[in-house]
């Protein structure tokens, strides 16, 4: 047996195995897209989460390796233009900690996002930005070597400007003051399902939704949580029909009733009971082989990141309208 996988069979084999992704990669790439696609030049490979500023006409984008970019989108735009993305943060003081899921804190003009050490899960804290100087307003540290594992993946803010940041490792909630001031953790049984597989990515993309209570994906499990916020902080289990949220990753509200839930395939969940239970309506792929990670409206329309950039020198990401219309 080992003979054969010295032999030239076996190198020809493993050549011909390893081409069929790469020819399939290739094929997607080139392949016309079916929707309006924004692409941009980044620097760096990995992408975590992007969002639409409609105030200064530009995405958002936060990295992997730590900061954040712009990428302006000019009034006169012509789709297929490859955009710039411009870095306006960088992750001074933090290591080699990544900038993971954030929200855009528009009455404060700021975004908060959650920080994590994503390779030993023994880092965790939230930061929010200035988001016409891009200076610090503050850097709250959530966990550490001290504490055990922790990954702070997804963060929500409420309408007094308080942030709620997912743990995907420890499956609990931490609550943040407006000024940066850690004020407690939400625990409860529901958030850790009991096959030890269902918890080994759990809370992720988390929302505020309009009528005051959040809502919260666990990944591998599907579940979807209601918490109403106050003094007990309530926590539901929302029924879902029509189809499993199982690898949903981030969350954003299309409207009141839509919930887009990122991931491969993405999907669109409607609620007619205030998220007492919802069904899943429609189904989108995106470019799968860059791994969808998050969602963002931009004028009424829905467009997924991916985390993986493709492109030599220069990489290239790419944000995919998803169309939940068929």
């Amino acid at each position: 047996m080992a003979s054969f996988f010295c032999s030239t069979k076996f190198f020809l084999l493993f050549i011909l195995l390893s081409a069929v992704p790469v020819a399939f990669i290739i094929h997607l790439e080139t392949s016309k897209p079916a929707t309006h696609v924004y692409e941009y030049h980044s620097t760096g490979w990995l992408r975590e989460c992007t969002k639409w500023d409609d105030v200064n006409r530009r995405f958002l984008v936060s990295f992997m390796g730590g900061g954040f970019g712009e990428v302006p989108v000019p009034e006169d735009y012509v789709p297929g233009t490859v955009l710039k993305e411009i870095p306006v943060v960088e992750n001074v003081g933090l290591g080699k900690n990544s900038s993971l899921g954030f929200v855009v804190d528009r009455p404060r003009n700021r975004v908060v996002v959650a920080i994590a050490d994503v390779i030993g899960n023994l880092y965790s804290a939230v930061a929010a930005y200035d988001l016409t100087t891009w200076e610090r307003i503050f850097l709250t540290k959530l966990s550490g070597p001290e504490d055990g594992k922790a990954f702070s993946d997804d963060v929500a803010v409420d309408p007094e400007g308080n942030a709620y940041v997912t743990d995907a490792k420890g499956n609990k909630i931490w609550k943040v003051g407006v000024d940066g001031k850690f004020l407690y953790n939400i625990n409860n049984p529901l958030f850790t399902p009991k096959e030890w597989y269902n918890n080994l990515v759990g809370l992720n993309g988390i929302v505020h939704h309009p009528n005051g209570y959040l809502l919260i994906i666990h990944t591998f499990s599907g579940n979807l949580y209601k918490i109403e916020i106050g003094k007990r902080d309530e926590v539901k289990l929302v029924k879902i029909i029509g189809g499993s949220l199982k690898f949903g990753d981030g969350l954003e509200l299309l409207s009141p009733t839509k919930l887009v839930v990122a991931g491969n395939p993405s999907k669109l969940v409607e609620s007619s009971d205030d998220w007492e239970s919802g069904s899943v309506v429609a189904k989108f792929k995106g470019a799968t082989h860059r791994l969808v990670t998050a969602a963002t409206v931009k004028d009424g329309k829905v467009y997924l990141n991916h985390i993986f950039g493709f492109g030599y020198p220069k990489r290239k990401h790419v944000l995919v309208e998803a169309d939940f219309s068929s």
